[in-house]
């Protein structure tokens, strides 16, 4: 048997996971990765670290699976779209305000841009690239970001020979090769491989927008064109002596081009095949289909033959994800990370935690047996407990489809009360709003020539059984749970299969490796419900908008 090895870098942790030729996952290492925040907006985090990281998960794998490392035919590796700075001779550069070293990734949500995505955006009367982006750039894509460094640290600036984004920058420490992704550069980078002329790149652009550094060394360090590959390409003679000793594995191991960590979970999802009667259906409608990728974030990845523009989505991005199909993406900037927020900062958060570990519980899971014992008391169904409780889920702005990342978070309905049923109401209340922005995002992509009633999910949401049943009810979509909950790994892992040659094409690869476990279906019974709310989640941000208005009205 060939086994093929995927590599995850999250937000929080690095992966590593060893699948067979059929998708199965044979075993996984997990890591924590370092992250600070000295200012507020501010996210950074250690290419060493995480490279460390990385290693560690690769030998303890091994180690734990007894695999031989001659029998690992292909790597894969995915990871956040963070921007990642080094020297001539691969050092780090810093982009921390106090210049560590150390410290040179500016993690994906840093919004320590948004006043230079706001003037990019300025331009977006006059350049074509705005098109291919939603009609507006974000704080979390790497211009912005690329602007800020040159305005407030100009030494990492002139220091840096290399601007990588984080995938990027792991094939080339697997490999020592420039090599660039398509995914990469299409969605954060504002790379068009369509685009008239031979670089990708709009050089006019760069120029107005005051990074005309770039464009006038030919983009070299952020990706020539002939260093821009399809995902799953092979890349240079594979894994470089230095990077096998370092990760335990063979020298000239074949490495995928890269992708970014949630496109690893659509390419891991998307291709899995539904049983038909003792069949299994022939082809896949993808307009059909929504990626939802839940973590810290969520993405929500839809793909087609034909190339759709959609006001607030991301894309559409050509073979960005799924060789010959466009990509649109959406995504909410705070998801797991919002869920955790409101519980750990309630004050009855203490007395949940003690509670849940007497139980032998996680948090999520306590608080799914309250709301229980509170429908339990005859207050309806779980959906219907959040009545009177409304929460705005922006706290960190809003991706998709608003593009406002200086929205914020509202919650209406709090009472003179903290108490552990309070903090489960305000927990429902909240993943239910995060569900509705789900919705909202289907909605934009389905008005443009989506059909979308099939959400294929993965990541920390789908161990959350409210959170699935909430999605589920609140869009009207099945839920398809992948037989791999590790998705995202094994998207990773695909990757390294193409490049083996195990599989022609990523598409193959999808489908053979992919397969369907768990199938969730939506409660009817609550869908009047939750079309009150969903009206409700419309207004707070007609308030919000409005609330901003008068406070700007100053005599």
């Amino acid at each position: 048997m060939n086994y093929f090895l995927g590599i995850d870098i999250g937000t929080g942790s690095a992966r590593a996971g060893i699948f067979d030729e059929h998708g199965q996952l044979i075993g996984h290492a997990v890591e924590s990765i370092k992250t600070w925040k000295p200012k507020a907006d501010f996210v950074e985090q250690s290419s060493e670290n995480i490279w460390e990281a990385i290693c560690h998960c690769c030998h303890s794998v091994l180690a734990n699976t007894g695999i031989n490392a001659q029998l690992i035919k292909g790597i894969g590796f995915d990871a956040t779209c963070s921007l990642v700075l080094i020297d001539e001779l691969g050092k780090p550069v810093t982009v921390d305000p106090d210049e560590d070293d150390s410290k040179n990734i500016v993690v994906w949500m840093d919004h320590r841009a948004i006043e230079e995505a706001r003037f990019i955006n300025g331009f977006k009367e006059h350049y074509s690239v705005f098109d291919f982006i939603g009609g507006s750039i974000s704080p979390e894509m790497q211009l912005p970001k690329l602007l800020w460094l040159k305005k407030y640290l100009p030494e990492s600036w002139k220091r840096a020979a290399h601007f990588f984004d984080l995938p990027d920058y792991l094939t080339f420490r697997a490999t020592g090769c420039m090599v660039r992704s398509l995914c990469s550069l299409s969605c954060k980078w504002t790379f068009d491989k369509n685009a008239k002329g031979d670089s990708g790149w709009d050089a006019d652009f760069f120029k107005a927008v005051g990074l005309n550094d770039l464009s006038e060394n030919d983009f070299a360090s952020i990706g020539q064109s002939d260093h821009v590959a399809q995902m799953g390409s092979p890349v240079s003679a594979g894994l470089s002596e230095e990077s096998a000793k370092e990760m335990g594995l063979c020298v000239g191991t074949p490495v995928g081009v890269s992708i970014i960590d949630a496109h690893a979970g659509g390419i891991g999802m998307l291709g899995l095949k539904e049983s038909v009667g003792n069949e299994e259906e022939e082809a896949i409608n993808f307009d059909k289909r929504l990626a939802l990728i839940g973590g810290t974030s969520s993405c929500h990845m839809a793909v087609s033959e034909e190339a759709r523009f959609i006001e607030g989505i991301w894309g559409p991005y050509d073979s960005a994800m799924v060789p010959g199909l466009w990509l649109n993406e959406g995504g909410q900037s705070a998801t797991g990370s919002l869920v955790d927020h409101i519980i750990i900062s309630h004050v009855a958060y203490p007395e949940a935690k003690e509670k849940a570990e007497a139980m032998g519980l996680s948090i999520y899971d306590y608080l799914n047996t309250v709301l229980k014992d509170l429908q339990g008391e005859g207050f309806g169904s779980v959906d219907g407990l959040s009545e009177g409780l409304h929460v705005c889920p922006y706290f960190h702005g809003n991706r998709s489809p608003r593009a406002n990342p200086e929205l914020v978070g509202m919650v209406s309905g709090l009472k003179l009360s903290a108490t552990v049923k309070d903090l489960g109401l305000l927990y429902l209340a909240t993943v239910q709003a995060i569900a509705y922005g789900t919705r909202h995002i289907i909605e934009a992509m389905n008005a443009k020539g989506y059909a979308i009633d099939t959400l294929v999910c993965c990541g920390g949401g789908i161990k959350n059984a409210l959170f699935l049943q909430q999605h589920a009810n609140i869009t009207g979509c099945r839920l398809l749970l992948p037989k791999e909950m590790e998705s995202v790994l094994l998207g990773s892992a695909m990757l390294g299969a193409v490049a083996s040659g195990a599989y022609a094409s990523l598409k193959d690869a999808m489908g053979a490796m992919s397969h369907l476990g768990k199938v969730i279906e939506p409660e009817e019974a609550s869908s009047a419900y939750h079309a009150k709310k969903y009206k409700v989640f419309h207004q707070l941000y007609a308030d919000q908008i409005h609330y901003d208005s008068i406070m700007k009205d100053v005599d």
